[in-house]
């Protein structure tokens, strides 16, 4: 390393850095190859933004010279050396990129290391790039870095930048002729491997090798550089299409699929798109991270913009890959991008692409596109309520578990369709949190007796987009809560209640619930259950109220009072009616045993406020029950 002079100026890293670098040499110490993949990338990006102000500007940027990577290593003194041609830094961008770090970046990198260790996953080394953080993967295999740069910025100043990542780092102005960055190091000793030609080679191969730039190892170039979208797709070979993924998206798994497009019309671009094999984590774990992703936007094979978020609606940003096309300006800004007239066109072809390529999986690979479905089908759903024009092949691709699948089984709306019971003329749908909890629940018994099929929603998406369907081939979805049934098409257990032993026990629960209730009515829907609980003819489905409430910051909030249906049927609700005809509405028992079967309405809802008092109740009913 060279002398550090009295020009140099010392800076302290920010608590969250120290604990960032601390994470990453000891949480991250069994990927430490992934230190050149990071500074390849960071070399690429400096190349690329260096090549984009070459192209788009006539003055004020040094154009000399060539734009690669040059890797130099000594094996004998472990030294390492990576440098780049590219857009080089100044003093104030050093501090900025290498000084610290966003903490939302941070958080988030951090937050996604704690989720894989409480899933008991390895740790996915791919963080590191996905949160930006990338290029402090060198400590892992070195004890001091030393970077020295300049900006390709016309008069720019060198500077030196010089960390052991232990808290402090320097940076002090140095002579340097050349644009760009050079990083130097020397590696520990147990990753001097890092220093052997062939394996710098091996791990160039391996991430980088479609970085679309000159990786020199001494003399020879290492990478492919190949701009894969613009071959034909019979030239493809999957094993390349499956490496170019895996470096454009820091996906270290397959894809589950990949789409080639190839336009020319009123709009020409060339598009490589990708479904992942599985749901990316920041995903499941960070909310509004659909925002922040998108294919790479290239034009005339220039990066434009990393994640481009105007080429697909929000609800297809999972897809990852590339588009290029040569109908925008290289220095198209990001208004322009979000307003032109270019961007909209290839954003309609590509969504209505995307969507035909999941109805053709479905019908030639059902098998894949159940993994996608289970991966991506809630995040699809948003497009029910937010993209109109395509809303007919979106409904198209949903699928739905029933009364009738199995658990993981699914079926489309126009299946369910097809084998309504005759005479059915509603589709009806039960929404929950688990199929179990579904399954059990007392509404579903009319519709099991009668062997009608119900939908089982356990998606908390499909509360919001599944009533907002209203109909599906001319037939109504309903929520089996609010369909009107026929009790006169089926034959009760037991005999039911007189009209005045039906008003006497209908009197006797109101009389003991009161306010608890909207309502006390009888129940054309039971039939082997006492009583259940559904929503107030005008008032939303109770599934719908609980993700509602779920929503709210006024967690404590009440819900809309329910209405208590009661099957006249059954021997409780008999029993009870002889109580109440003898004058025995007062009996503690008889009150106690009222409100029992009211909790036990609110337990099977997930809706018991007192589990407490529902136990010391039930020791009650039992004490009577089994007294001499």
């Amino acid at each position: 390393m060279s002398e550090h002079t009295s020009s140099a100026k010392q800076f302290e890293y920010k608590a969250e850095m120290k604990q960032l670098l601390d994470l990453i040499v000891h949480s991250l110490y069994t990927h430490p190859e992934i230190f050149l993949r990071e500074l390849i990338s960071n070399a690429s990006d400096a190349l690329g933004k260096a090549r984009f102000r070459m192209l788009s500007s006539d003055e004020g940027i040094d154009k000399s010279g060539d734009l690669k990577i040059t890797i130099t290593v000594d094996k004998e003194s472990g030294n390492f050396v990576i440098e780049d041609t590219g857009i080089g830094m100044s003093e104030e961008e050093l501090i900025a990129n290498l000084g610290t770090v966003a903490k939302s970046g941070t958080l988030g990198f951090m937050e996604s290391l704690k989720a894989q260790q409480k899933e008991g996953q390895p740790l996915d080394a791919n963080l590191i790039g996905q949160f930006g953080v990338g290029f402090y993967s060198v400590f892992m295999v070195t004890d001091e870095v030393t970077v020295e740069t300049k900006s390709a910025e016309a008069g720019s100043q060198g500077w030196r930048w010089v960390s052991s990542g232990q808290g402090t780092y320097t940076i002090e102005p140095i002579e340097r002729e050349a644009r760009g960055t050079k990083i130097s190091f020397t590696l520990k000793e147990e990753f001097k491997e890092f220093a052997e030609e062939y394996r710098v080679e091996q791990i160039i191969k391996k991430y980088s090798n479609f970085v679309e730039y000159p990786i020199m190892l001494g003399s020879r170039q290492i990478n492919s550089m190949t701009a894969l979208w613009q071959r034909p797709k019979s030239e493809l070979k999957e094993e390349e299409v499956n490496e170019f993924y895996k470096f454009i998206s820091n996906d270290y798994k397959e894809p589950l699929d990949y789409l080639h497009v190839s336009v020319e019309g009123v709009v020409s671009f060339k598009a490589l798109l990708f479904i992942p094999s599985e749901a990316p984590m920041e995903l499941l774990y960070q909310q509004g991270a659909l925002e922040k992703r998108g294919p790479q936007l290239y034009v005339k094979k220039v990066l434009i913009q990393h994640e481009c978020r105007d080429l697909l609606p929000e609800y297809l940003r999972f897809v990852s890959g590339v588009v290029d096309t040569e109908d925008l300006s290289l220095n198209v800004s990001r208004e322009l991008v979000q307003s032109s007239p270019v961007m909209a066109k290839i954003r309609q072809i590509l969504t209505s692409k995307l969507l035909g390529w999941f109805d053709t999986l479905a019908k030639e690979q059902p098998e894949k596109f159940r993994t996608f479905y289970k991966a991506f089908g809630t995040i699809l759903k948003i497009g029910l309520n937010t993209d109109f024009t395509n809303r007919d092949k979106l409904i198209e691709l949903l699928r739905f578990e029933t009364t009738k699948t199995g658990e993981g089984e699914y079926v489309t709306l126009k299946q369910y369709v097809g084998r309504m019971a005759e005479g059915q003329e509603e589709i009806y749908y039960h929404s929950g949190n688990s199929r179990a909890q579904m399954l059990a629940h007392p509404n579903l018994e009319y519709f099991r007796k009668k062997d009608i099929e119900v939908l089982l929603l356990s998606d908390p998406v499909d509360v919001f987009v599944i009533p907002s369907l209203f109909e599906y081939e001319k037939k109504p979805l309903k929520s089996i809560e609010k369909a009107e049934i026929d009790a006169s098409t089926i034959e009760p257990e037991a005999e039911k209640l007189g009209a005045e032993g039906t008003v006497g026990v209908i009197s006797l629960f109101k009389e003991v619930l009161g306010e608890r209730v909207a309502d006390v009515v009888e129940s054309k829907r039971l039939v082997s259950s006492p009583v259940t609980l559904v929503s107030a003819k005008d008032a939303m489905d109770s599934q719908m109220e609980k993700v509602m409430k779920m929503m709210q910051q006024d967690a404590d909030m009440p819900g809309a009072k329910k209405v208590l249906e009661v099957n006249t049927a059954h021997p409780i609700i008999r029993n009870l009616a002889g109580k109440q005809a003898v004058g025995m509405s007062s009996d503690p028992i008889v009150r106690a045993a009222v409100m029992q079967l009211f909790d036990s309405a609110m337990l099977l809802e997930g809706d018991l406020e007192s589990v407490s008092d529902y136990v010391s109740r039930m020791n009650e009913l039992v004490e009577a029950a089994t007294r001499a």
